[in-house]
C-alpha cells in the first residue's frame, strides 16, 4: 500500500505486539492477559488510524497460535438487564456467542465463558444452558463482599477462591469480554490465585489499546479515546505512580491509576513477594504506537473523530437523551483535540 495514503502499518504492529506478548509470557510462565476495548470490530481505531485493520486483535490471536487460548467474561447483572452495546445495538450475551462463534471459525480455543459477579440470576443460568448446549463450558463467579477494600476477604478461600477454577493448558490465557464492566480484571486475579493456591507460576498484564502510554497526554489520539469514552467519564493523565517510580512521563488513565494500589496489595498478599510492576503503565504490553507511520494523518483523524463524537452527542442532546454535563464534557473534548 502507499504510505502516504496511510497513517498505519498493521504488520510492522503485529511483529512488534506478538513479540512483547510471547516477551512477557516467557518471562512469568504463565500469563494472564486482559484484553481490553473491542477485539472485533474496532472501529473507532480504524477511524483515529486510517489503515489500521478493525479486526486485527483477531490476526494477532492467530499469530500467537497454539501458545494461546481465550476466556470470556460476561457479567451476570449484564444479562439480566438485557444490556444493548451502544454501537451495534446488540445485546451482551449475543455479542458473546458472536465472539466465540468468530474465534472458532479462526481455529481459537475458547477455553469457556465466565459468568461474573452471579448471585442466582435466572437469565444468567438460562445464557449458561444456551452456551452449554453449544459446548461451551461454563464458570460461575460470585461478588465478594467488601471488594475492593476488604482485602482479607478478596484474597481468601471465601473471596477469590469461591470462583470457579477455569482450567488451561496455553502459556497465555487471553480474558476478554463483550464490552466493559465484564469482571475481566477481578476474573485474571482469580486466576491468579488459583494457579498460587496449586503451585503455579503465573501473572498478570494488560492489553488495552488505548491511551497510548508513549504518545504525549495531549496528542489528539489520546484526546479521541476520552471522545469514545464520554459515557464512562475516563481521563487521561500522566501516570503518578510511573512518575514516581522512573521519573518519566507515561499516560494512562483515571480507573487504571486508582486500581493500581489495590492491585500491588493484591497481588503482593497472593504472590508472597513484592509486585513486579510500579505503576499501571508496567502492567501494559501495547505497542499500538509502533504501527504509526505518518503521525501527521493520525493527528487529522483523530481530530475528525472527535468532532465527529461531539456532533453525535449534540444530536442526542438537542433530542432530549442527554443532559447538558454530557454536552458539556463532549465540547471540552472536542476543543483539546485541536
Amino acid at each position: 500500500m502507499a504510505i502516504a495514503k496511510y497513517g498505519f502499518d498493521n504488520e510492522k504492529y503485529l511483529k512488534e505486539q506478538s513479540e512483547e506478548i510471547r516477551r512477557r509470557a516467557e518471562k512469568y510462565g504463565k500469563l494472564y492477559l486482559e484484553f481490553g476495548g473491542k477485539l472485533m470490530n474496532d472501529n473507532h481505531a480504524a477511524r483515529c488510524l486510517p489503515g489500521y485493520d478493525p479486526n486485527v486483535k483477531l490476526r494477532l490471536l492467530q499469530m500467537l497460535g497454539d501458545r494461546a487460548e481465550l476466556v470470556l467474561c460476561v457479567y451476570a447483572g449484564d444479562i439480566e438487564a438485557k444490556k444493548l452495546r451502544a454501537d451495534y445495538g446488540t445485546t451482551y450475551e449475543e455479542e458473546t456467542i458472536k465472539l466465540v462463534e468468530a474465534m472458532r471459525e479462526r481455529g481459537i480455543t475458547v477455553r469457556g465463558v465466565a459468568i461474573t459477579r452471579f448471585d442466582g440470576h435466572p437469565a444468567a443460568r438460562a445464557f449458561a444452558k444456551v452456551l452449554e448446549d453449544a459446548g461451551v463450558p461454563v464458570f460461575y463467579h460470585y461478588p465478594i463482599k467488601g471488594y475492593p477494600n476488604d482485602l482479607d476477604t478478596i484474597v481468601s478461600d471465601s473471596g477469590y477462591g469461591r470462583n470457579d477454577y477455569i482450567p488451561s493448558e496455553r502459556p497465555i490465557v487471553v480474558v476478554t469480554g463483550p464490552g466493559p464492566g465484564s469482571g475481566k480484571f477481578a476474573t485474571c486475579l482469580t486466576m491468579l490465585y488459583h494457579e498460587v493456591k496449586r503451585g503455579n507460576k503465573a501473572a498478570y498484564a494488560k492489553f488495552e489499546t488505548f491511551p497510548v502510554w508513549n504518545l504525549p497526554l495531549m496528542h489528539p489520539l489520546n484526546v479521541a479515546y476520552e471522545a469514545a469514552t464520554l459515557e464512562l467519564k475516563d481521563e487521561n493523565q500522566i501516570d503518578p505512580h510511573h512518575f514516581l517510580a522512573y521519573g518519566e512521563m507515561r499516560v494512562n488513565y483515571n480507573r487504571d491509576i486508582d486500581a493500581y494500589p489495590i492491585l500491588r496489595e493484591i497481588w503482593e498478599r497472593m504472590m508472597g513477594e513484592e509486585c513486579p510492576y510500579k505503576s499501571p503503565t508496567d502492567m501494559g504490553v501495547n505497542r499500538i504506537a509502533s504501527g504509526i507511520v505518518n503521525d501527521t494523518i493520525v493527528r487529522a483523524a483523530s481530530r475528525e473523530e472527535c468532532v465527529r463524537r461531539y456532533e453525535r452527542v449534540k444530536a442526542d442532546f438537542d433530542a432530549g437523551r442527554v443532559g447538558m454535563d454530557m454536552l458539556a464534557r463532549a465540547l471540552s473534548v472536542m476543543a483539546r483535540a485541536d
